[in-house]
């Protein structure tokens, strides 16, 4: 009914259709609705910044938006559809006439991070979308009975084959409720009781899941067959640490960018092959796909050496939307079979003897955090783009031991900076940590320095420092130190002020519950994020075991403990000697 609607309000092949909505089945809806009616989706989530929505809408050219009640999009000059299926009507179906859609038709674009300081949409057509969804039910054949977890937003390529591919074998699809992809609890609790066999992790949040799978012995029984890694490179430690909580279920490392259509090769890891391995390979191409690994002249590099990675085949999209310039510049010529392209990557890889190849890096400075593909050029742009910020740079750090942005602005307070960040940028592109410059270091050249960029302070100004005052702050503290990989912290930082971010904060309530046999939501860490606040949630929590020392009333005499009974007659046994006695007294003057 939605697509005759649609049709009938001039939806047709290549109308871009942009669809405003939160992960529900009126979402899936409207986005085969999109499909059926012979146009193109364009997916937006909720979560991004507004004028992010308005420029996406605008470039894409899309002049009707379909939303989920409740949801609005800024400056959009076209026409808002407010999904209601119990008002459509049904006597257009009557009149519908399918639409002709071939394979070279539009199916969808999918806007990635861009280094012009704007993001770029990748225009996917049916027969790329077509050859990756069925060459991945080839290799990794689906039945009635499995059941696909529906958890990655629908703005990035991931959710391709979490959309579609159950349908291809008559399998089911569950959707997880928004915002219960950030909660590993929430996520391992939706896989036991929906007998969720199939699901999707990016590696950051596999460590996450796999200890709320440990502590919850998720892996007694369940119905979990296949876990897909993908998103950023998974470490031999993570895969390892999988095989032996969940043994019986296969973990499959991906690897593609968004123009090659979601994944362009897959690796199924066997523990007992990976143990000696410095990093886990990306795997062999998909059906369909063709992947070549070349000099800068684009000759074949030869087994074990590093080249620049391009991929051919089926799956390359059709290119980016509206910029002609960039598609021609990074799709090209297949010089192996002529009258077909391969797309450009920009990634360092190479051949290993047994036919898989090995990820080595990036050639340039695009970077993934989290499983997201970052351009650290459209950062700095957005802060250029705030007034009073005179200067800007984004780098990468690596100090706590797992990739992070950080900003270095001068001009402006780090506090207002980020304020004004959020409100341009989707979360995970706002940099962990935010310094202040007066002075940059500066190459010979007189270009920037970066590598001279000082490393984040860890610890939080030794002026506004605040020692715990309790064993819990105390406890926690150290929490956030493990977690964090940065220190010491006092009980009024920010988590997140501090480098803290969804995953970590998922990390942090994982080590919660074992310290303190505690179980935090997830939303307490962002509604209390001080150790102070924290430690009031975990004493005044009503599943809390804990609670505050209060002081006994004033009396005469006071029951003695155990250990006190042994200490007294210890010392009756050894005639009153003075080995419990105190002896000696150092008093400490100056700051600590």
């Amino acid at each position: 009914r939605l697509a005759a609607h649609l049709a009938a309000r001039g939806v047709t092949n290549e109308s871009i259709v942009g669809i405003l909505s939160e992960r529900s089945p009126d979402m899936l809806i409207a986005v085969l609705a999109v499909l059926k009616a012979g146009g193109a989706y364009l997916p937006l989530d909720p979560a991004y910044p507004k004028e992010r929505l308005s420029y996406m809408l605008k470039d894409s050219g899309a002049s009707l938006l379909l939303t989920q009640p409740g949801c609005s999009a800024p400056s959009f000059s076209g026409e808002t559809l407010e999904v209601d299926m119990t008002s459509l009507d049904r006597e257009e179906v009557k009149r519908y006439v399918s639409a002709s859609v071939s394979d070279g038709s539009l199916a969808y674009v999918i806007y990635t991070s861009g280094s012009t300081g704007q993001p770029k949409g990748v225009a996917v057509e049916h027969r790329q979308a077509v050859s990756f969804l069925t060459g991945m039910q080839h290799q990794f054949p689906l039945s009635e009975d499995d059941i696909v977890m529906v958890k990655t937003s629908f703005s990035f390529d991931a959710s391709v084959w979490q959309l579609f591919w159950w349908a291809l074998s008559g399998a089911s699809a569950y959707l997880l409720p928004p915002g219960w992809e950030k909660d590993s609890a929430l996520i391992v609790k939706a896989i036991h009781q929906e007998k969720v066999t199939t699901v999707h992790f990016i590696p950051a949040m596999l460590n996450s899941f796999l200890d709320q799978a440990e502590m919850l012995a998720l892996g007694d029984g369940t119905n979990l067959k296949r876990v897909f890694a993908g998103g950023e490179p998974l470490a031999p430690r993570t895969a390892a640490r999988f095989a032996s909580v969940l043994p019986q279920v296969s973990l499959i490392h991906g690897y593609g960018p968004t123009e090659a259509t979601v994944d362009a090769a897959f690796y199924v890891l066997d523990p007992e092959r990976e143990r000696d391995r410095l990093r886990i390979p990306i795997g062999k191409p998909v059906p369909g796909a063709r992947l070549y690994v070349l000099d800068p002249h684009l000759a074949v590099q030869p087994s074990g050496v590093a080249g620049e990675l391009y991929i051919a085949g089926a799956g390359v999209a059709r290119g980016y939307l509206n910029r002609p310039a960039l598609t021609e510049e990074r799709f090209l010529e297949d010089p192996f079979y002529p009258g077909e392209r391969m797309y450009k990557t920009g990634d360092v890889a190479r051949w290993l003897p047994d036919g898989n190849i090995e990820f080595l890096g990036r050639l340039d400075d695009q970077v993934k955090i989290r499983g997201y593909r970052i351009e650290p050029g459209e950062i700095e742009a957005a802060l250029r783009s705030i007034e009073g910020v005179r200067e800007a740079a984004v780098t990468v750090r690596t100090d706590s031991g797992e990739p992070e942005l950080c900003a270095y602005v001068e001009g402006l307070q780090r506090n207002e900076v980020r304020a004004q960040l959020e409100s341009l940028l989707p979360g995970y592109m706002v940099p962990a940590y935010m310094i202040e410059m007066e002075q940059w270091p500066v190459t010979p050249s007189g270009k920037l320095d970066r590598n001279a960029l000082p490393a984040p302070g860890g610890a939080a100004d030794a002026e506004t420092y605040t020692a715990p005052r309790n064993v819990t702050e105390m406890k926690l503290s150290q929490l956030w130190e493990d977690v964090l990989k940065n220190g010491p912290v006092g009980i009024h930082d920010n988590f997140f002020d501090r480098g803290g971010h969804s995953l970590k904060a998922t990390a942090l309530v994982s080590r919660i519950a074992k310290e303190f046999d505690v179980q935090v939501p997830l939303k307490d860490v962002f509604a209390h994020p001080t150790v102070e606040g924290l430690a009031t949630v975990i004493r005044e929590g009503t599943d809390s075991p804990y609670e505050a020392i209060k002081p006994a009333e004033k009396q005469e005499t006071y029951p003695v403990s155990s250990a006190q009974k042994r200490i007294y007659v210890l010392q009756q046994l050894e005639d009153g000697g003075t080995g419990y006695n105190m002896p000696a007294v150092l008093e400490l003057e100056g700051k600590l």
